[in-house]
């Protein structure tokens, strides 16, 4: 935003004739340094998106710097361009959304660092699995008072146990991390069809209110909810059911197994929820991050069409491979969180209640076929526990 030009009229004056203009030169404040300048770190289909929906807003919020810068992990296109350059000259990210202008006011960055200097709010949206050496690089390059929201979908399996992307960011930089989590497939919304999401916040809901009024537009509606972990896990786990869901395709099994599949899913998705983080809503799995987000998912997510492709081979070729072939330089998450699952629950004793997460690990490393996925019910898992009772822990 330029410097706000100040015209100093003066008053009058106070006695003895000495009245007038006291001052009639005009005075440049520049209160750039008040407004909130925000940074996208990720620029694959859903970083460019959330891009493009920020600066459709900062331009007309009168608290927002104009521009939005995004990091770009360098890449050399085909024609030898560098991405970075193609981006800021054609105003498209060639690669990941091609065909849909993200705004004028989006600059890429191929330099990390040069990219958060100067944002106090960031917004991260790339591969999970990526995230904690993102977060390396950036302690002590960021500002004191910076705002995170993640987008990202996934968690970081430690010792100790499951660490969510929020968590991951918030102990890594000391920076409050609200998410952002929803019904998205990110080419629908790219070409502004009507869509939902939902922003977890943890205390601060003035600052979840922000970020709702910095994504929003009148084809992406935003709620809040005082429920960061359910809101996330909501969008990490969808990806593990998404995968059973093209299992299924795979094998032409119909709508009524795949819709058998889904709920089954959400049911377990809701127990391991609430068994890690006793703070997690049930409302939470009614919101756009629960229940619409694995309906979508399901029906047209990239984790849902690699595995239909993965069944339909009958396991013979692998996800990396598929992934490789069919996404175009994008990455799966569903198969790396069904992993980062099976260590929770085979560490935690757990296995037996959630078959369904169970199997669709076990059919994506080869040790069992595809069509496991709806032979999981031979187990019997406990009911009371699927039901989300933690006591027993």
């Amino acid at each position: 935003m330029a410097p706000q030009q100040l015209q100093d009229g003066g008053g009058e004056g106070g006695g003895g004739g000495g009245g007038g203009i006291i001052n009639s030169t005009p005075v440049l404040l520049d209160n750039s340094s008040l407004l909130s300048k925000v940074t996208v770190i990720g620029s694959g289909n859903w970083g460019s998106v959330a891009a493009k929906l920020i600066a459709s807003n900062t331009t007309n919020l009168i608290s927002f710097h104009d521009e939005v810068r995004m990091w770009v992990f360098q890449e050399t296109l085909p024609g030898g361009e560098k991405l970075t350059d193609v981006i800021n000259k054609t105003n498209e990210n060639v690669k990941y959304l091609p065909g849909v202008k993200l705004g004028k006011n989006v600059v890429a960055d191929p330099d990390l660092e040069n990219a958060v200097k100067d944002a106090n709010m960031l917004v991260f949206v790339t591969p999970h699995q990526f995230m904690e050496g993102i977060c390396k690089r950036l302690v002590g390059k960021i500002k004191g008072d910076v705002e995170a929201i993640s987008l990202v979908k996934g968690m970081e399996v430690k010792k100790e146990g499951p660490c969510m992307i929020s968590t991951l960011i918030s102990e890594q930089l000391g920076a409050n991390c609200c998410v952002l989590m929803g019904a998205n497939i990110a080419n629908e919304i790219a070409v502004e069809k009507f869509s939902e999401a939902t922003v977890g916040y943890r205390e601060n809901k003035e600052i979840a209110e922000k970020w709702v009024q910095l994504f929003s537009t009148s084809y992406f509606i935003v709620t809040p909810v005082q429920d960061v972990e359910g809101v996330e896990l909501c969008g990490t786990l969808k990806n593990v059911v998404a995968i059973a869901a093209g299992f299924v395709d795979g094998l032409e099994m119909g709508n009524n197994t795949k819709a058998a599949i889904m709920r089954i899913g959400l049911r377990e998705m809701r127990a391991l929820s609430k068994l890690l983080f006793s703070s997690v809503k049930d409302s939470t799995f009614f919101e756009s991050c629960g229940v619409a987000d694995v309906i979508t998912t399901c029906l047209g997510g990239r984790n849902r069409k690699v595995a239909d492709a993965f069944a339909k081979n009958g396991g013979k070729r692998s996800f990396d491979e598929l992934e490789a072939e069919m996404l175009q330089g994008q990455k799966l998450q569903g198969v790396s969180t069904a992993k980062e699952v099976y260590e929770v629950l085979s560490h935690r004793g757990w296995l037996e209640l959630f078959p369904l997460f169970a199997t669709v690990h076990e059919i994506c490393i080869g040790k069992l076929p595809p069509s496991a996925i709806v032979e999981y019910s031979e187990r019997k898992p406990n009911v009371s526990l699927l039901e989300g009772s933690a006591r027993y822990f």
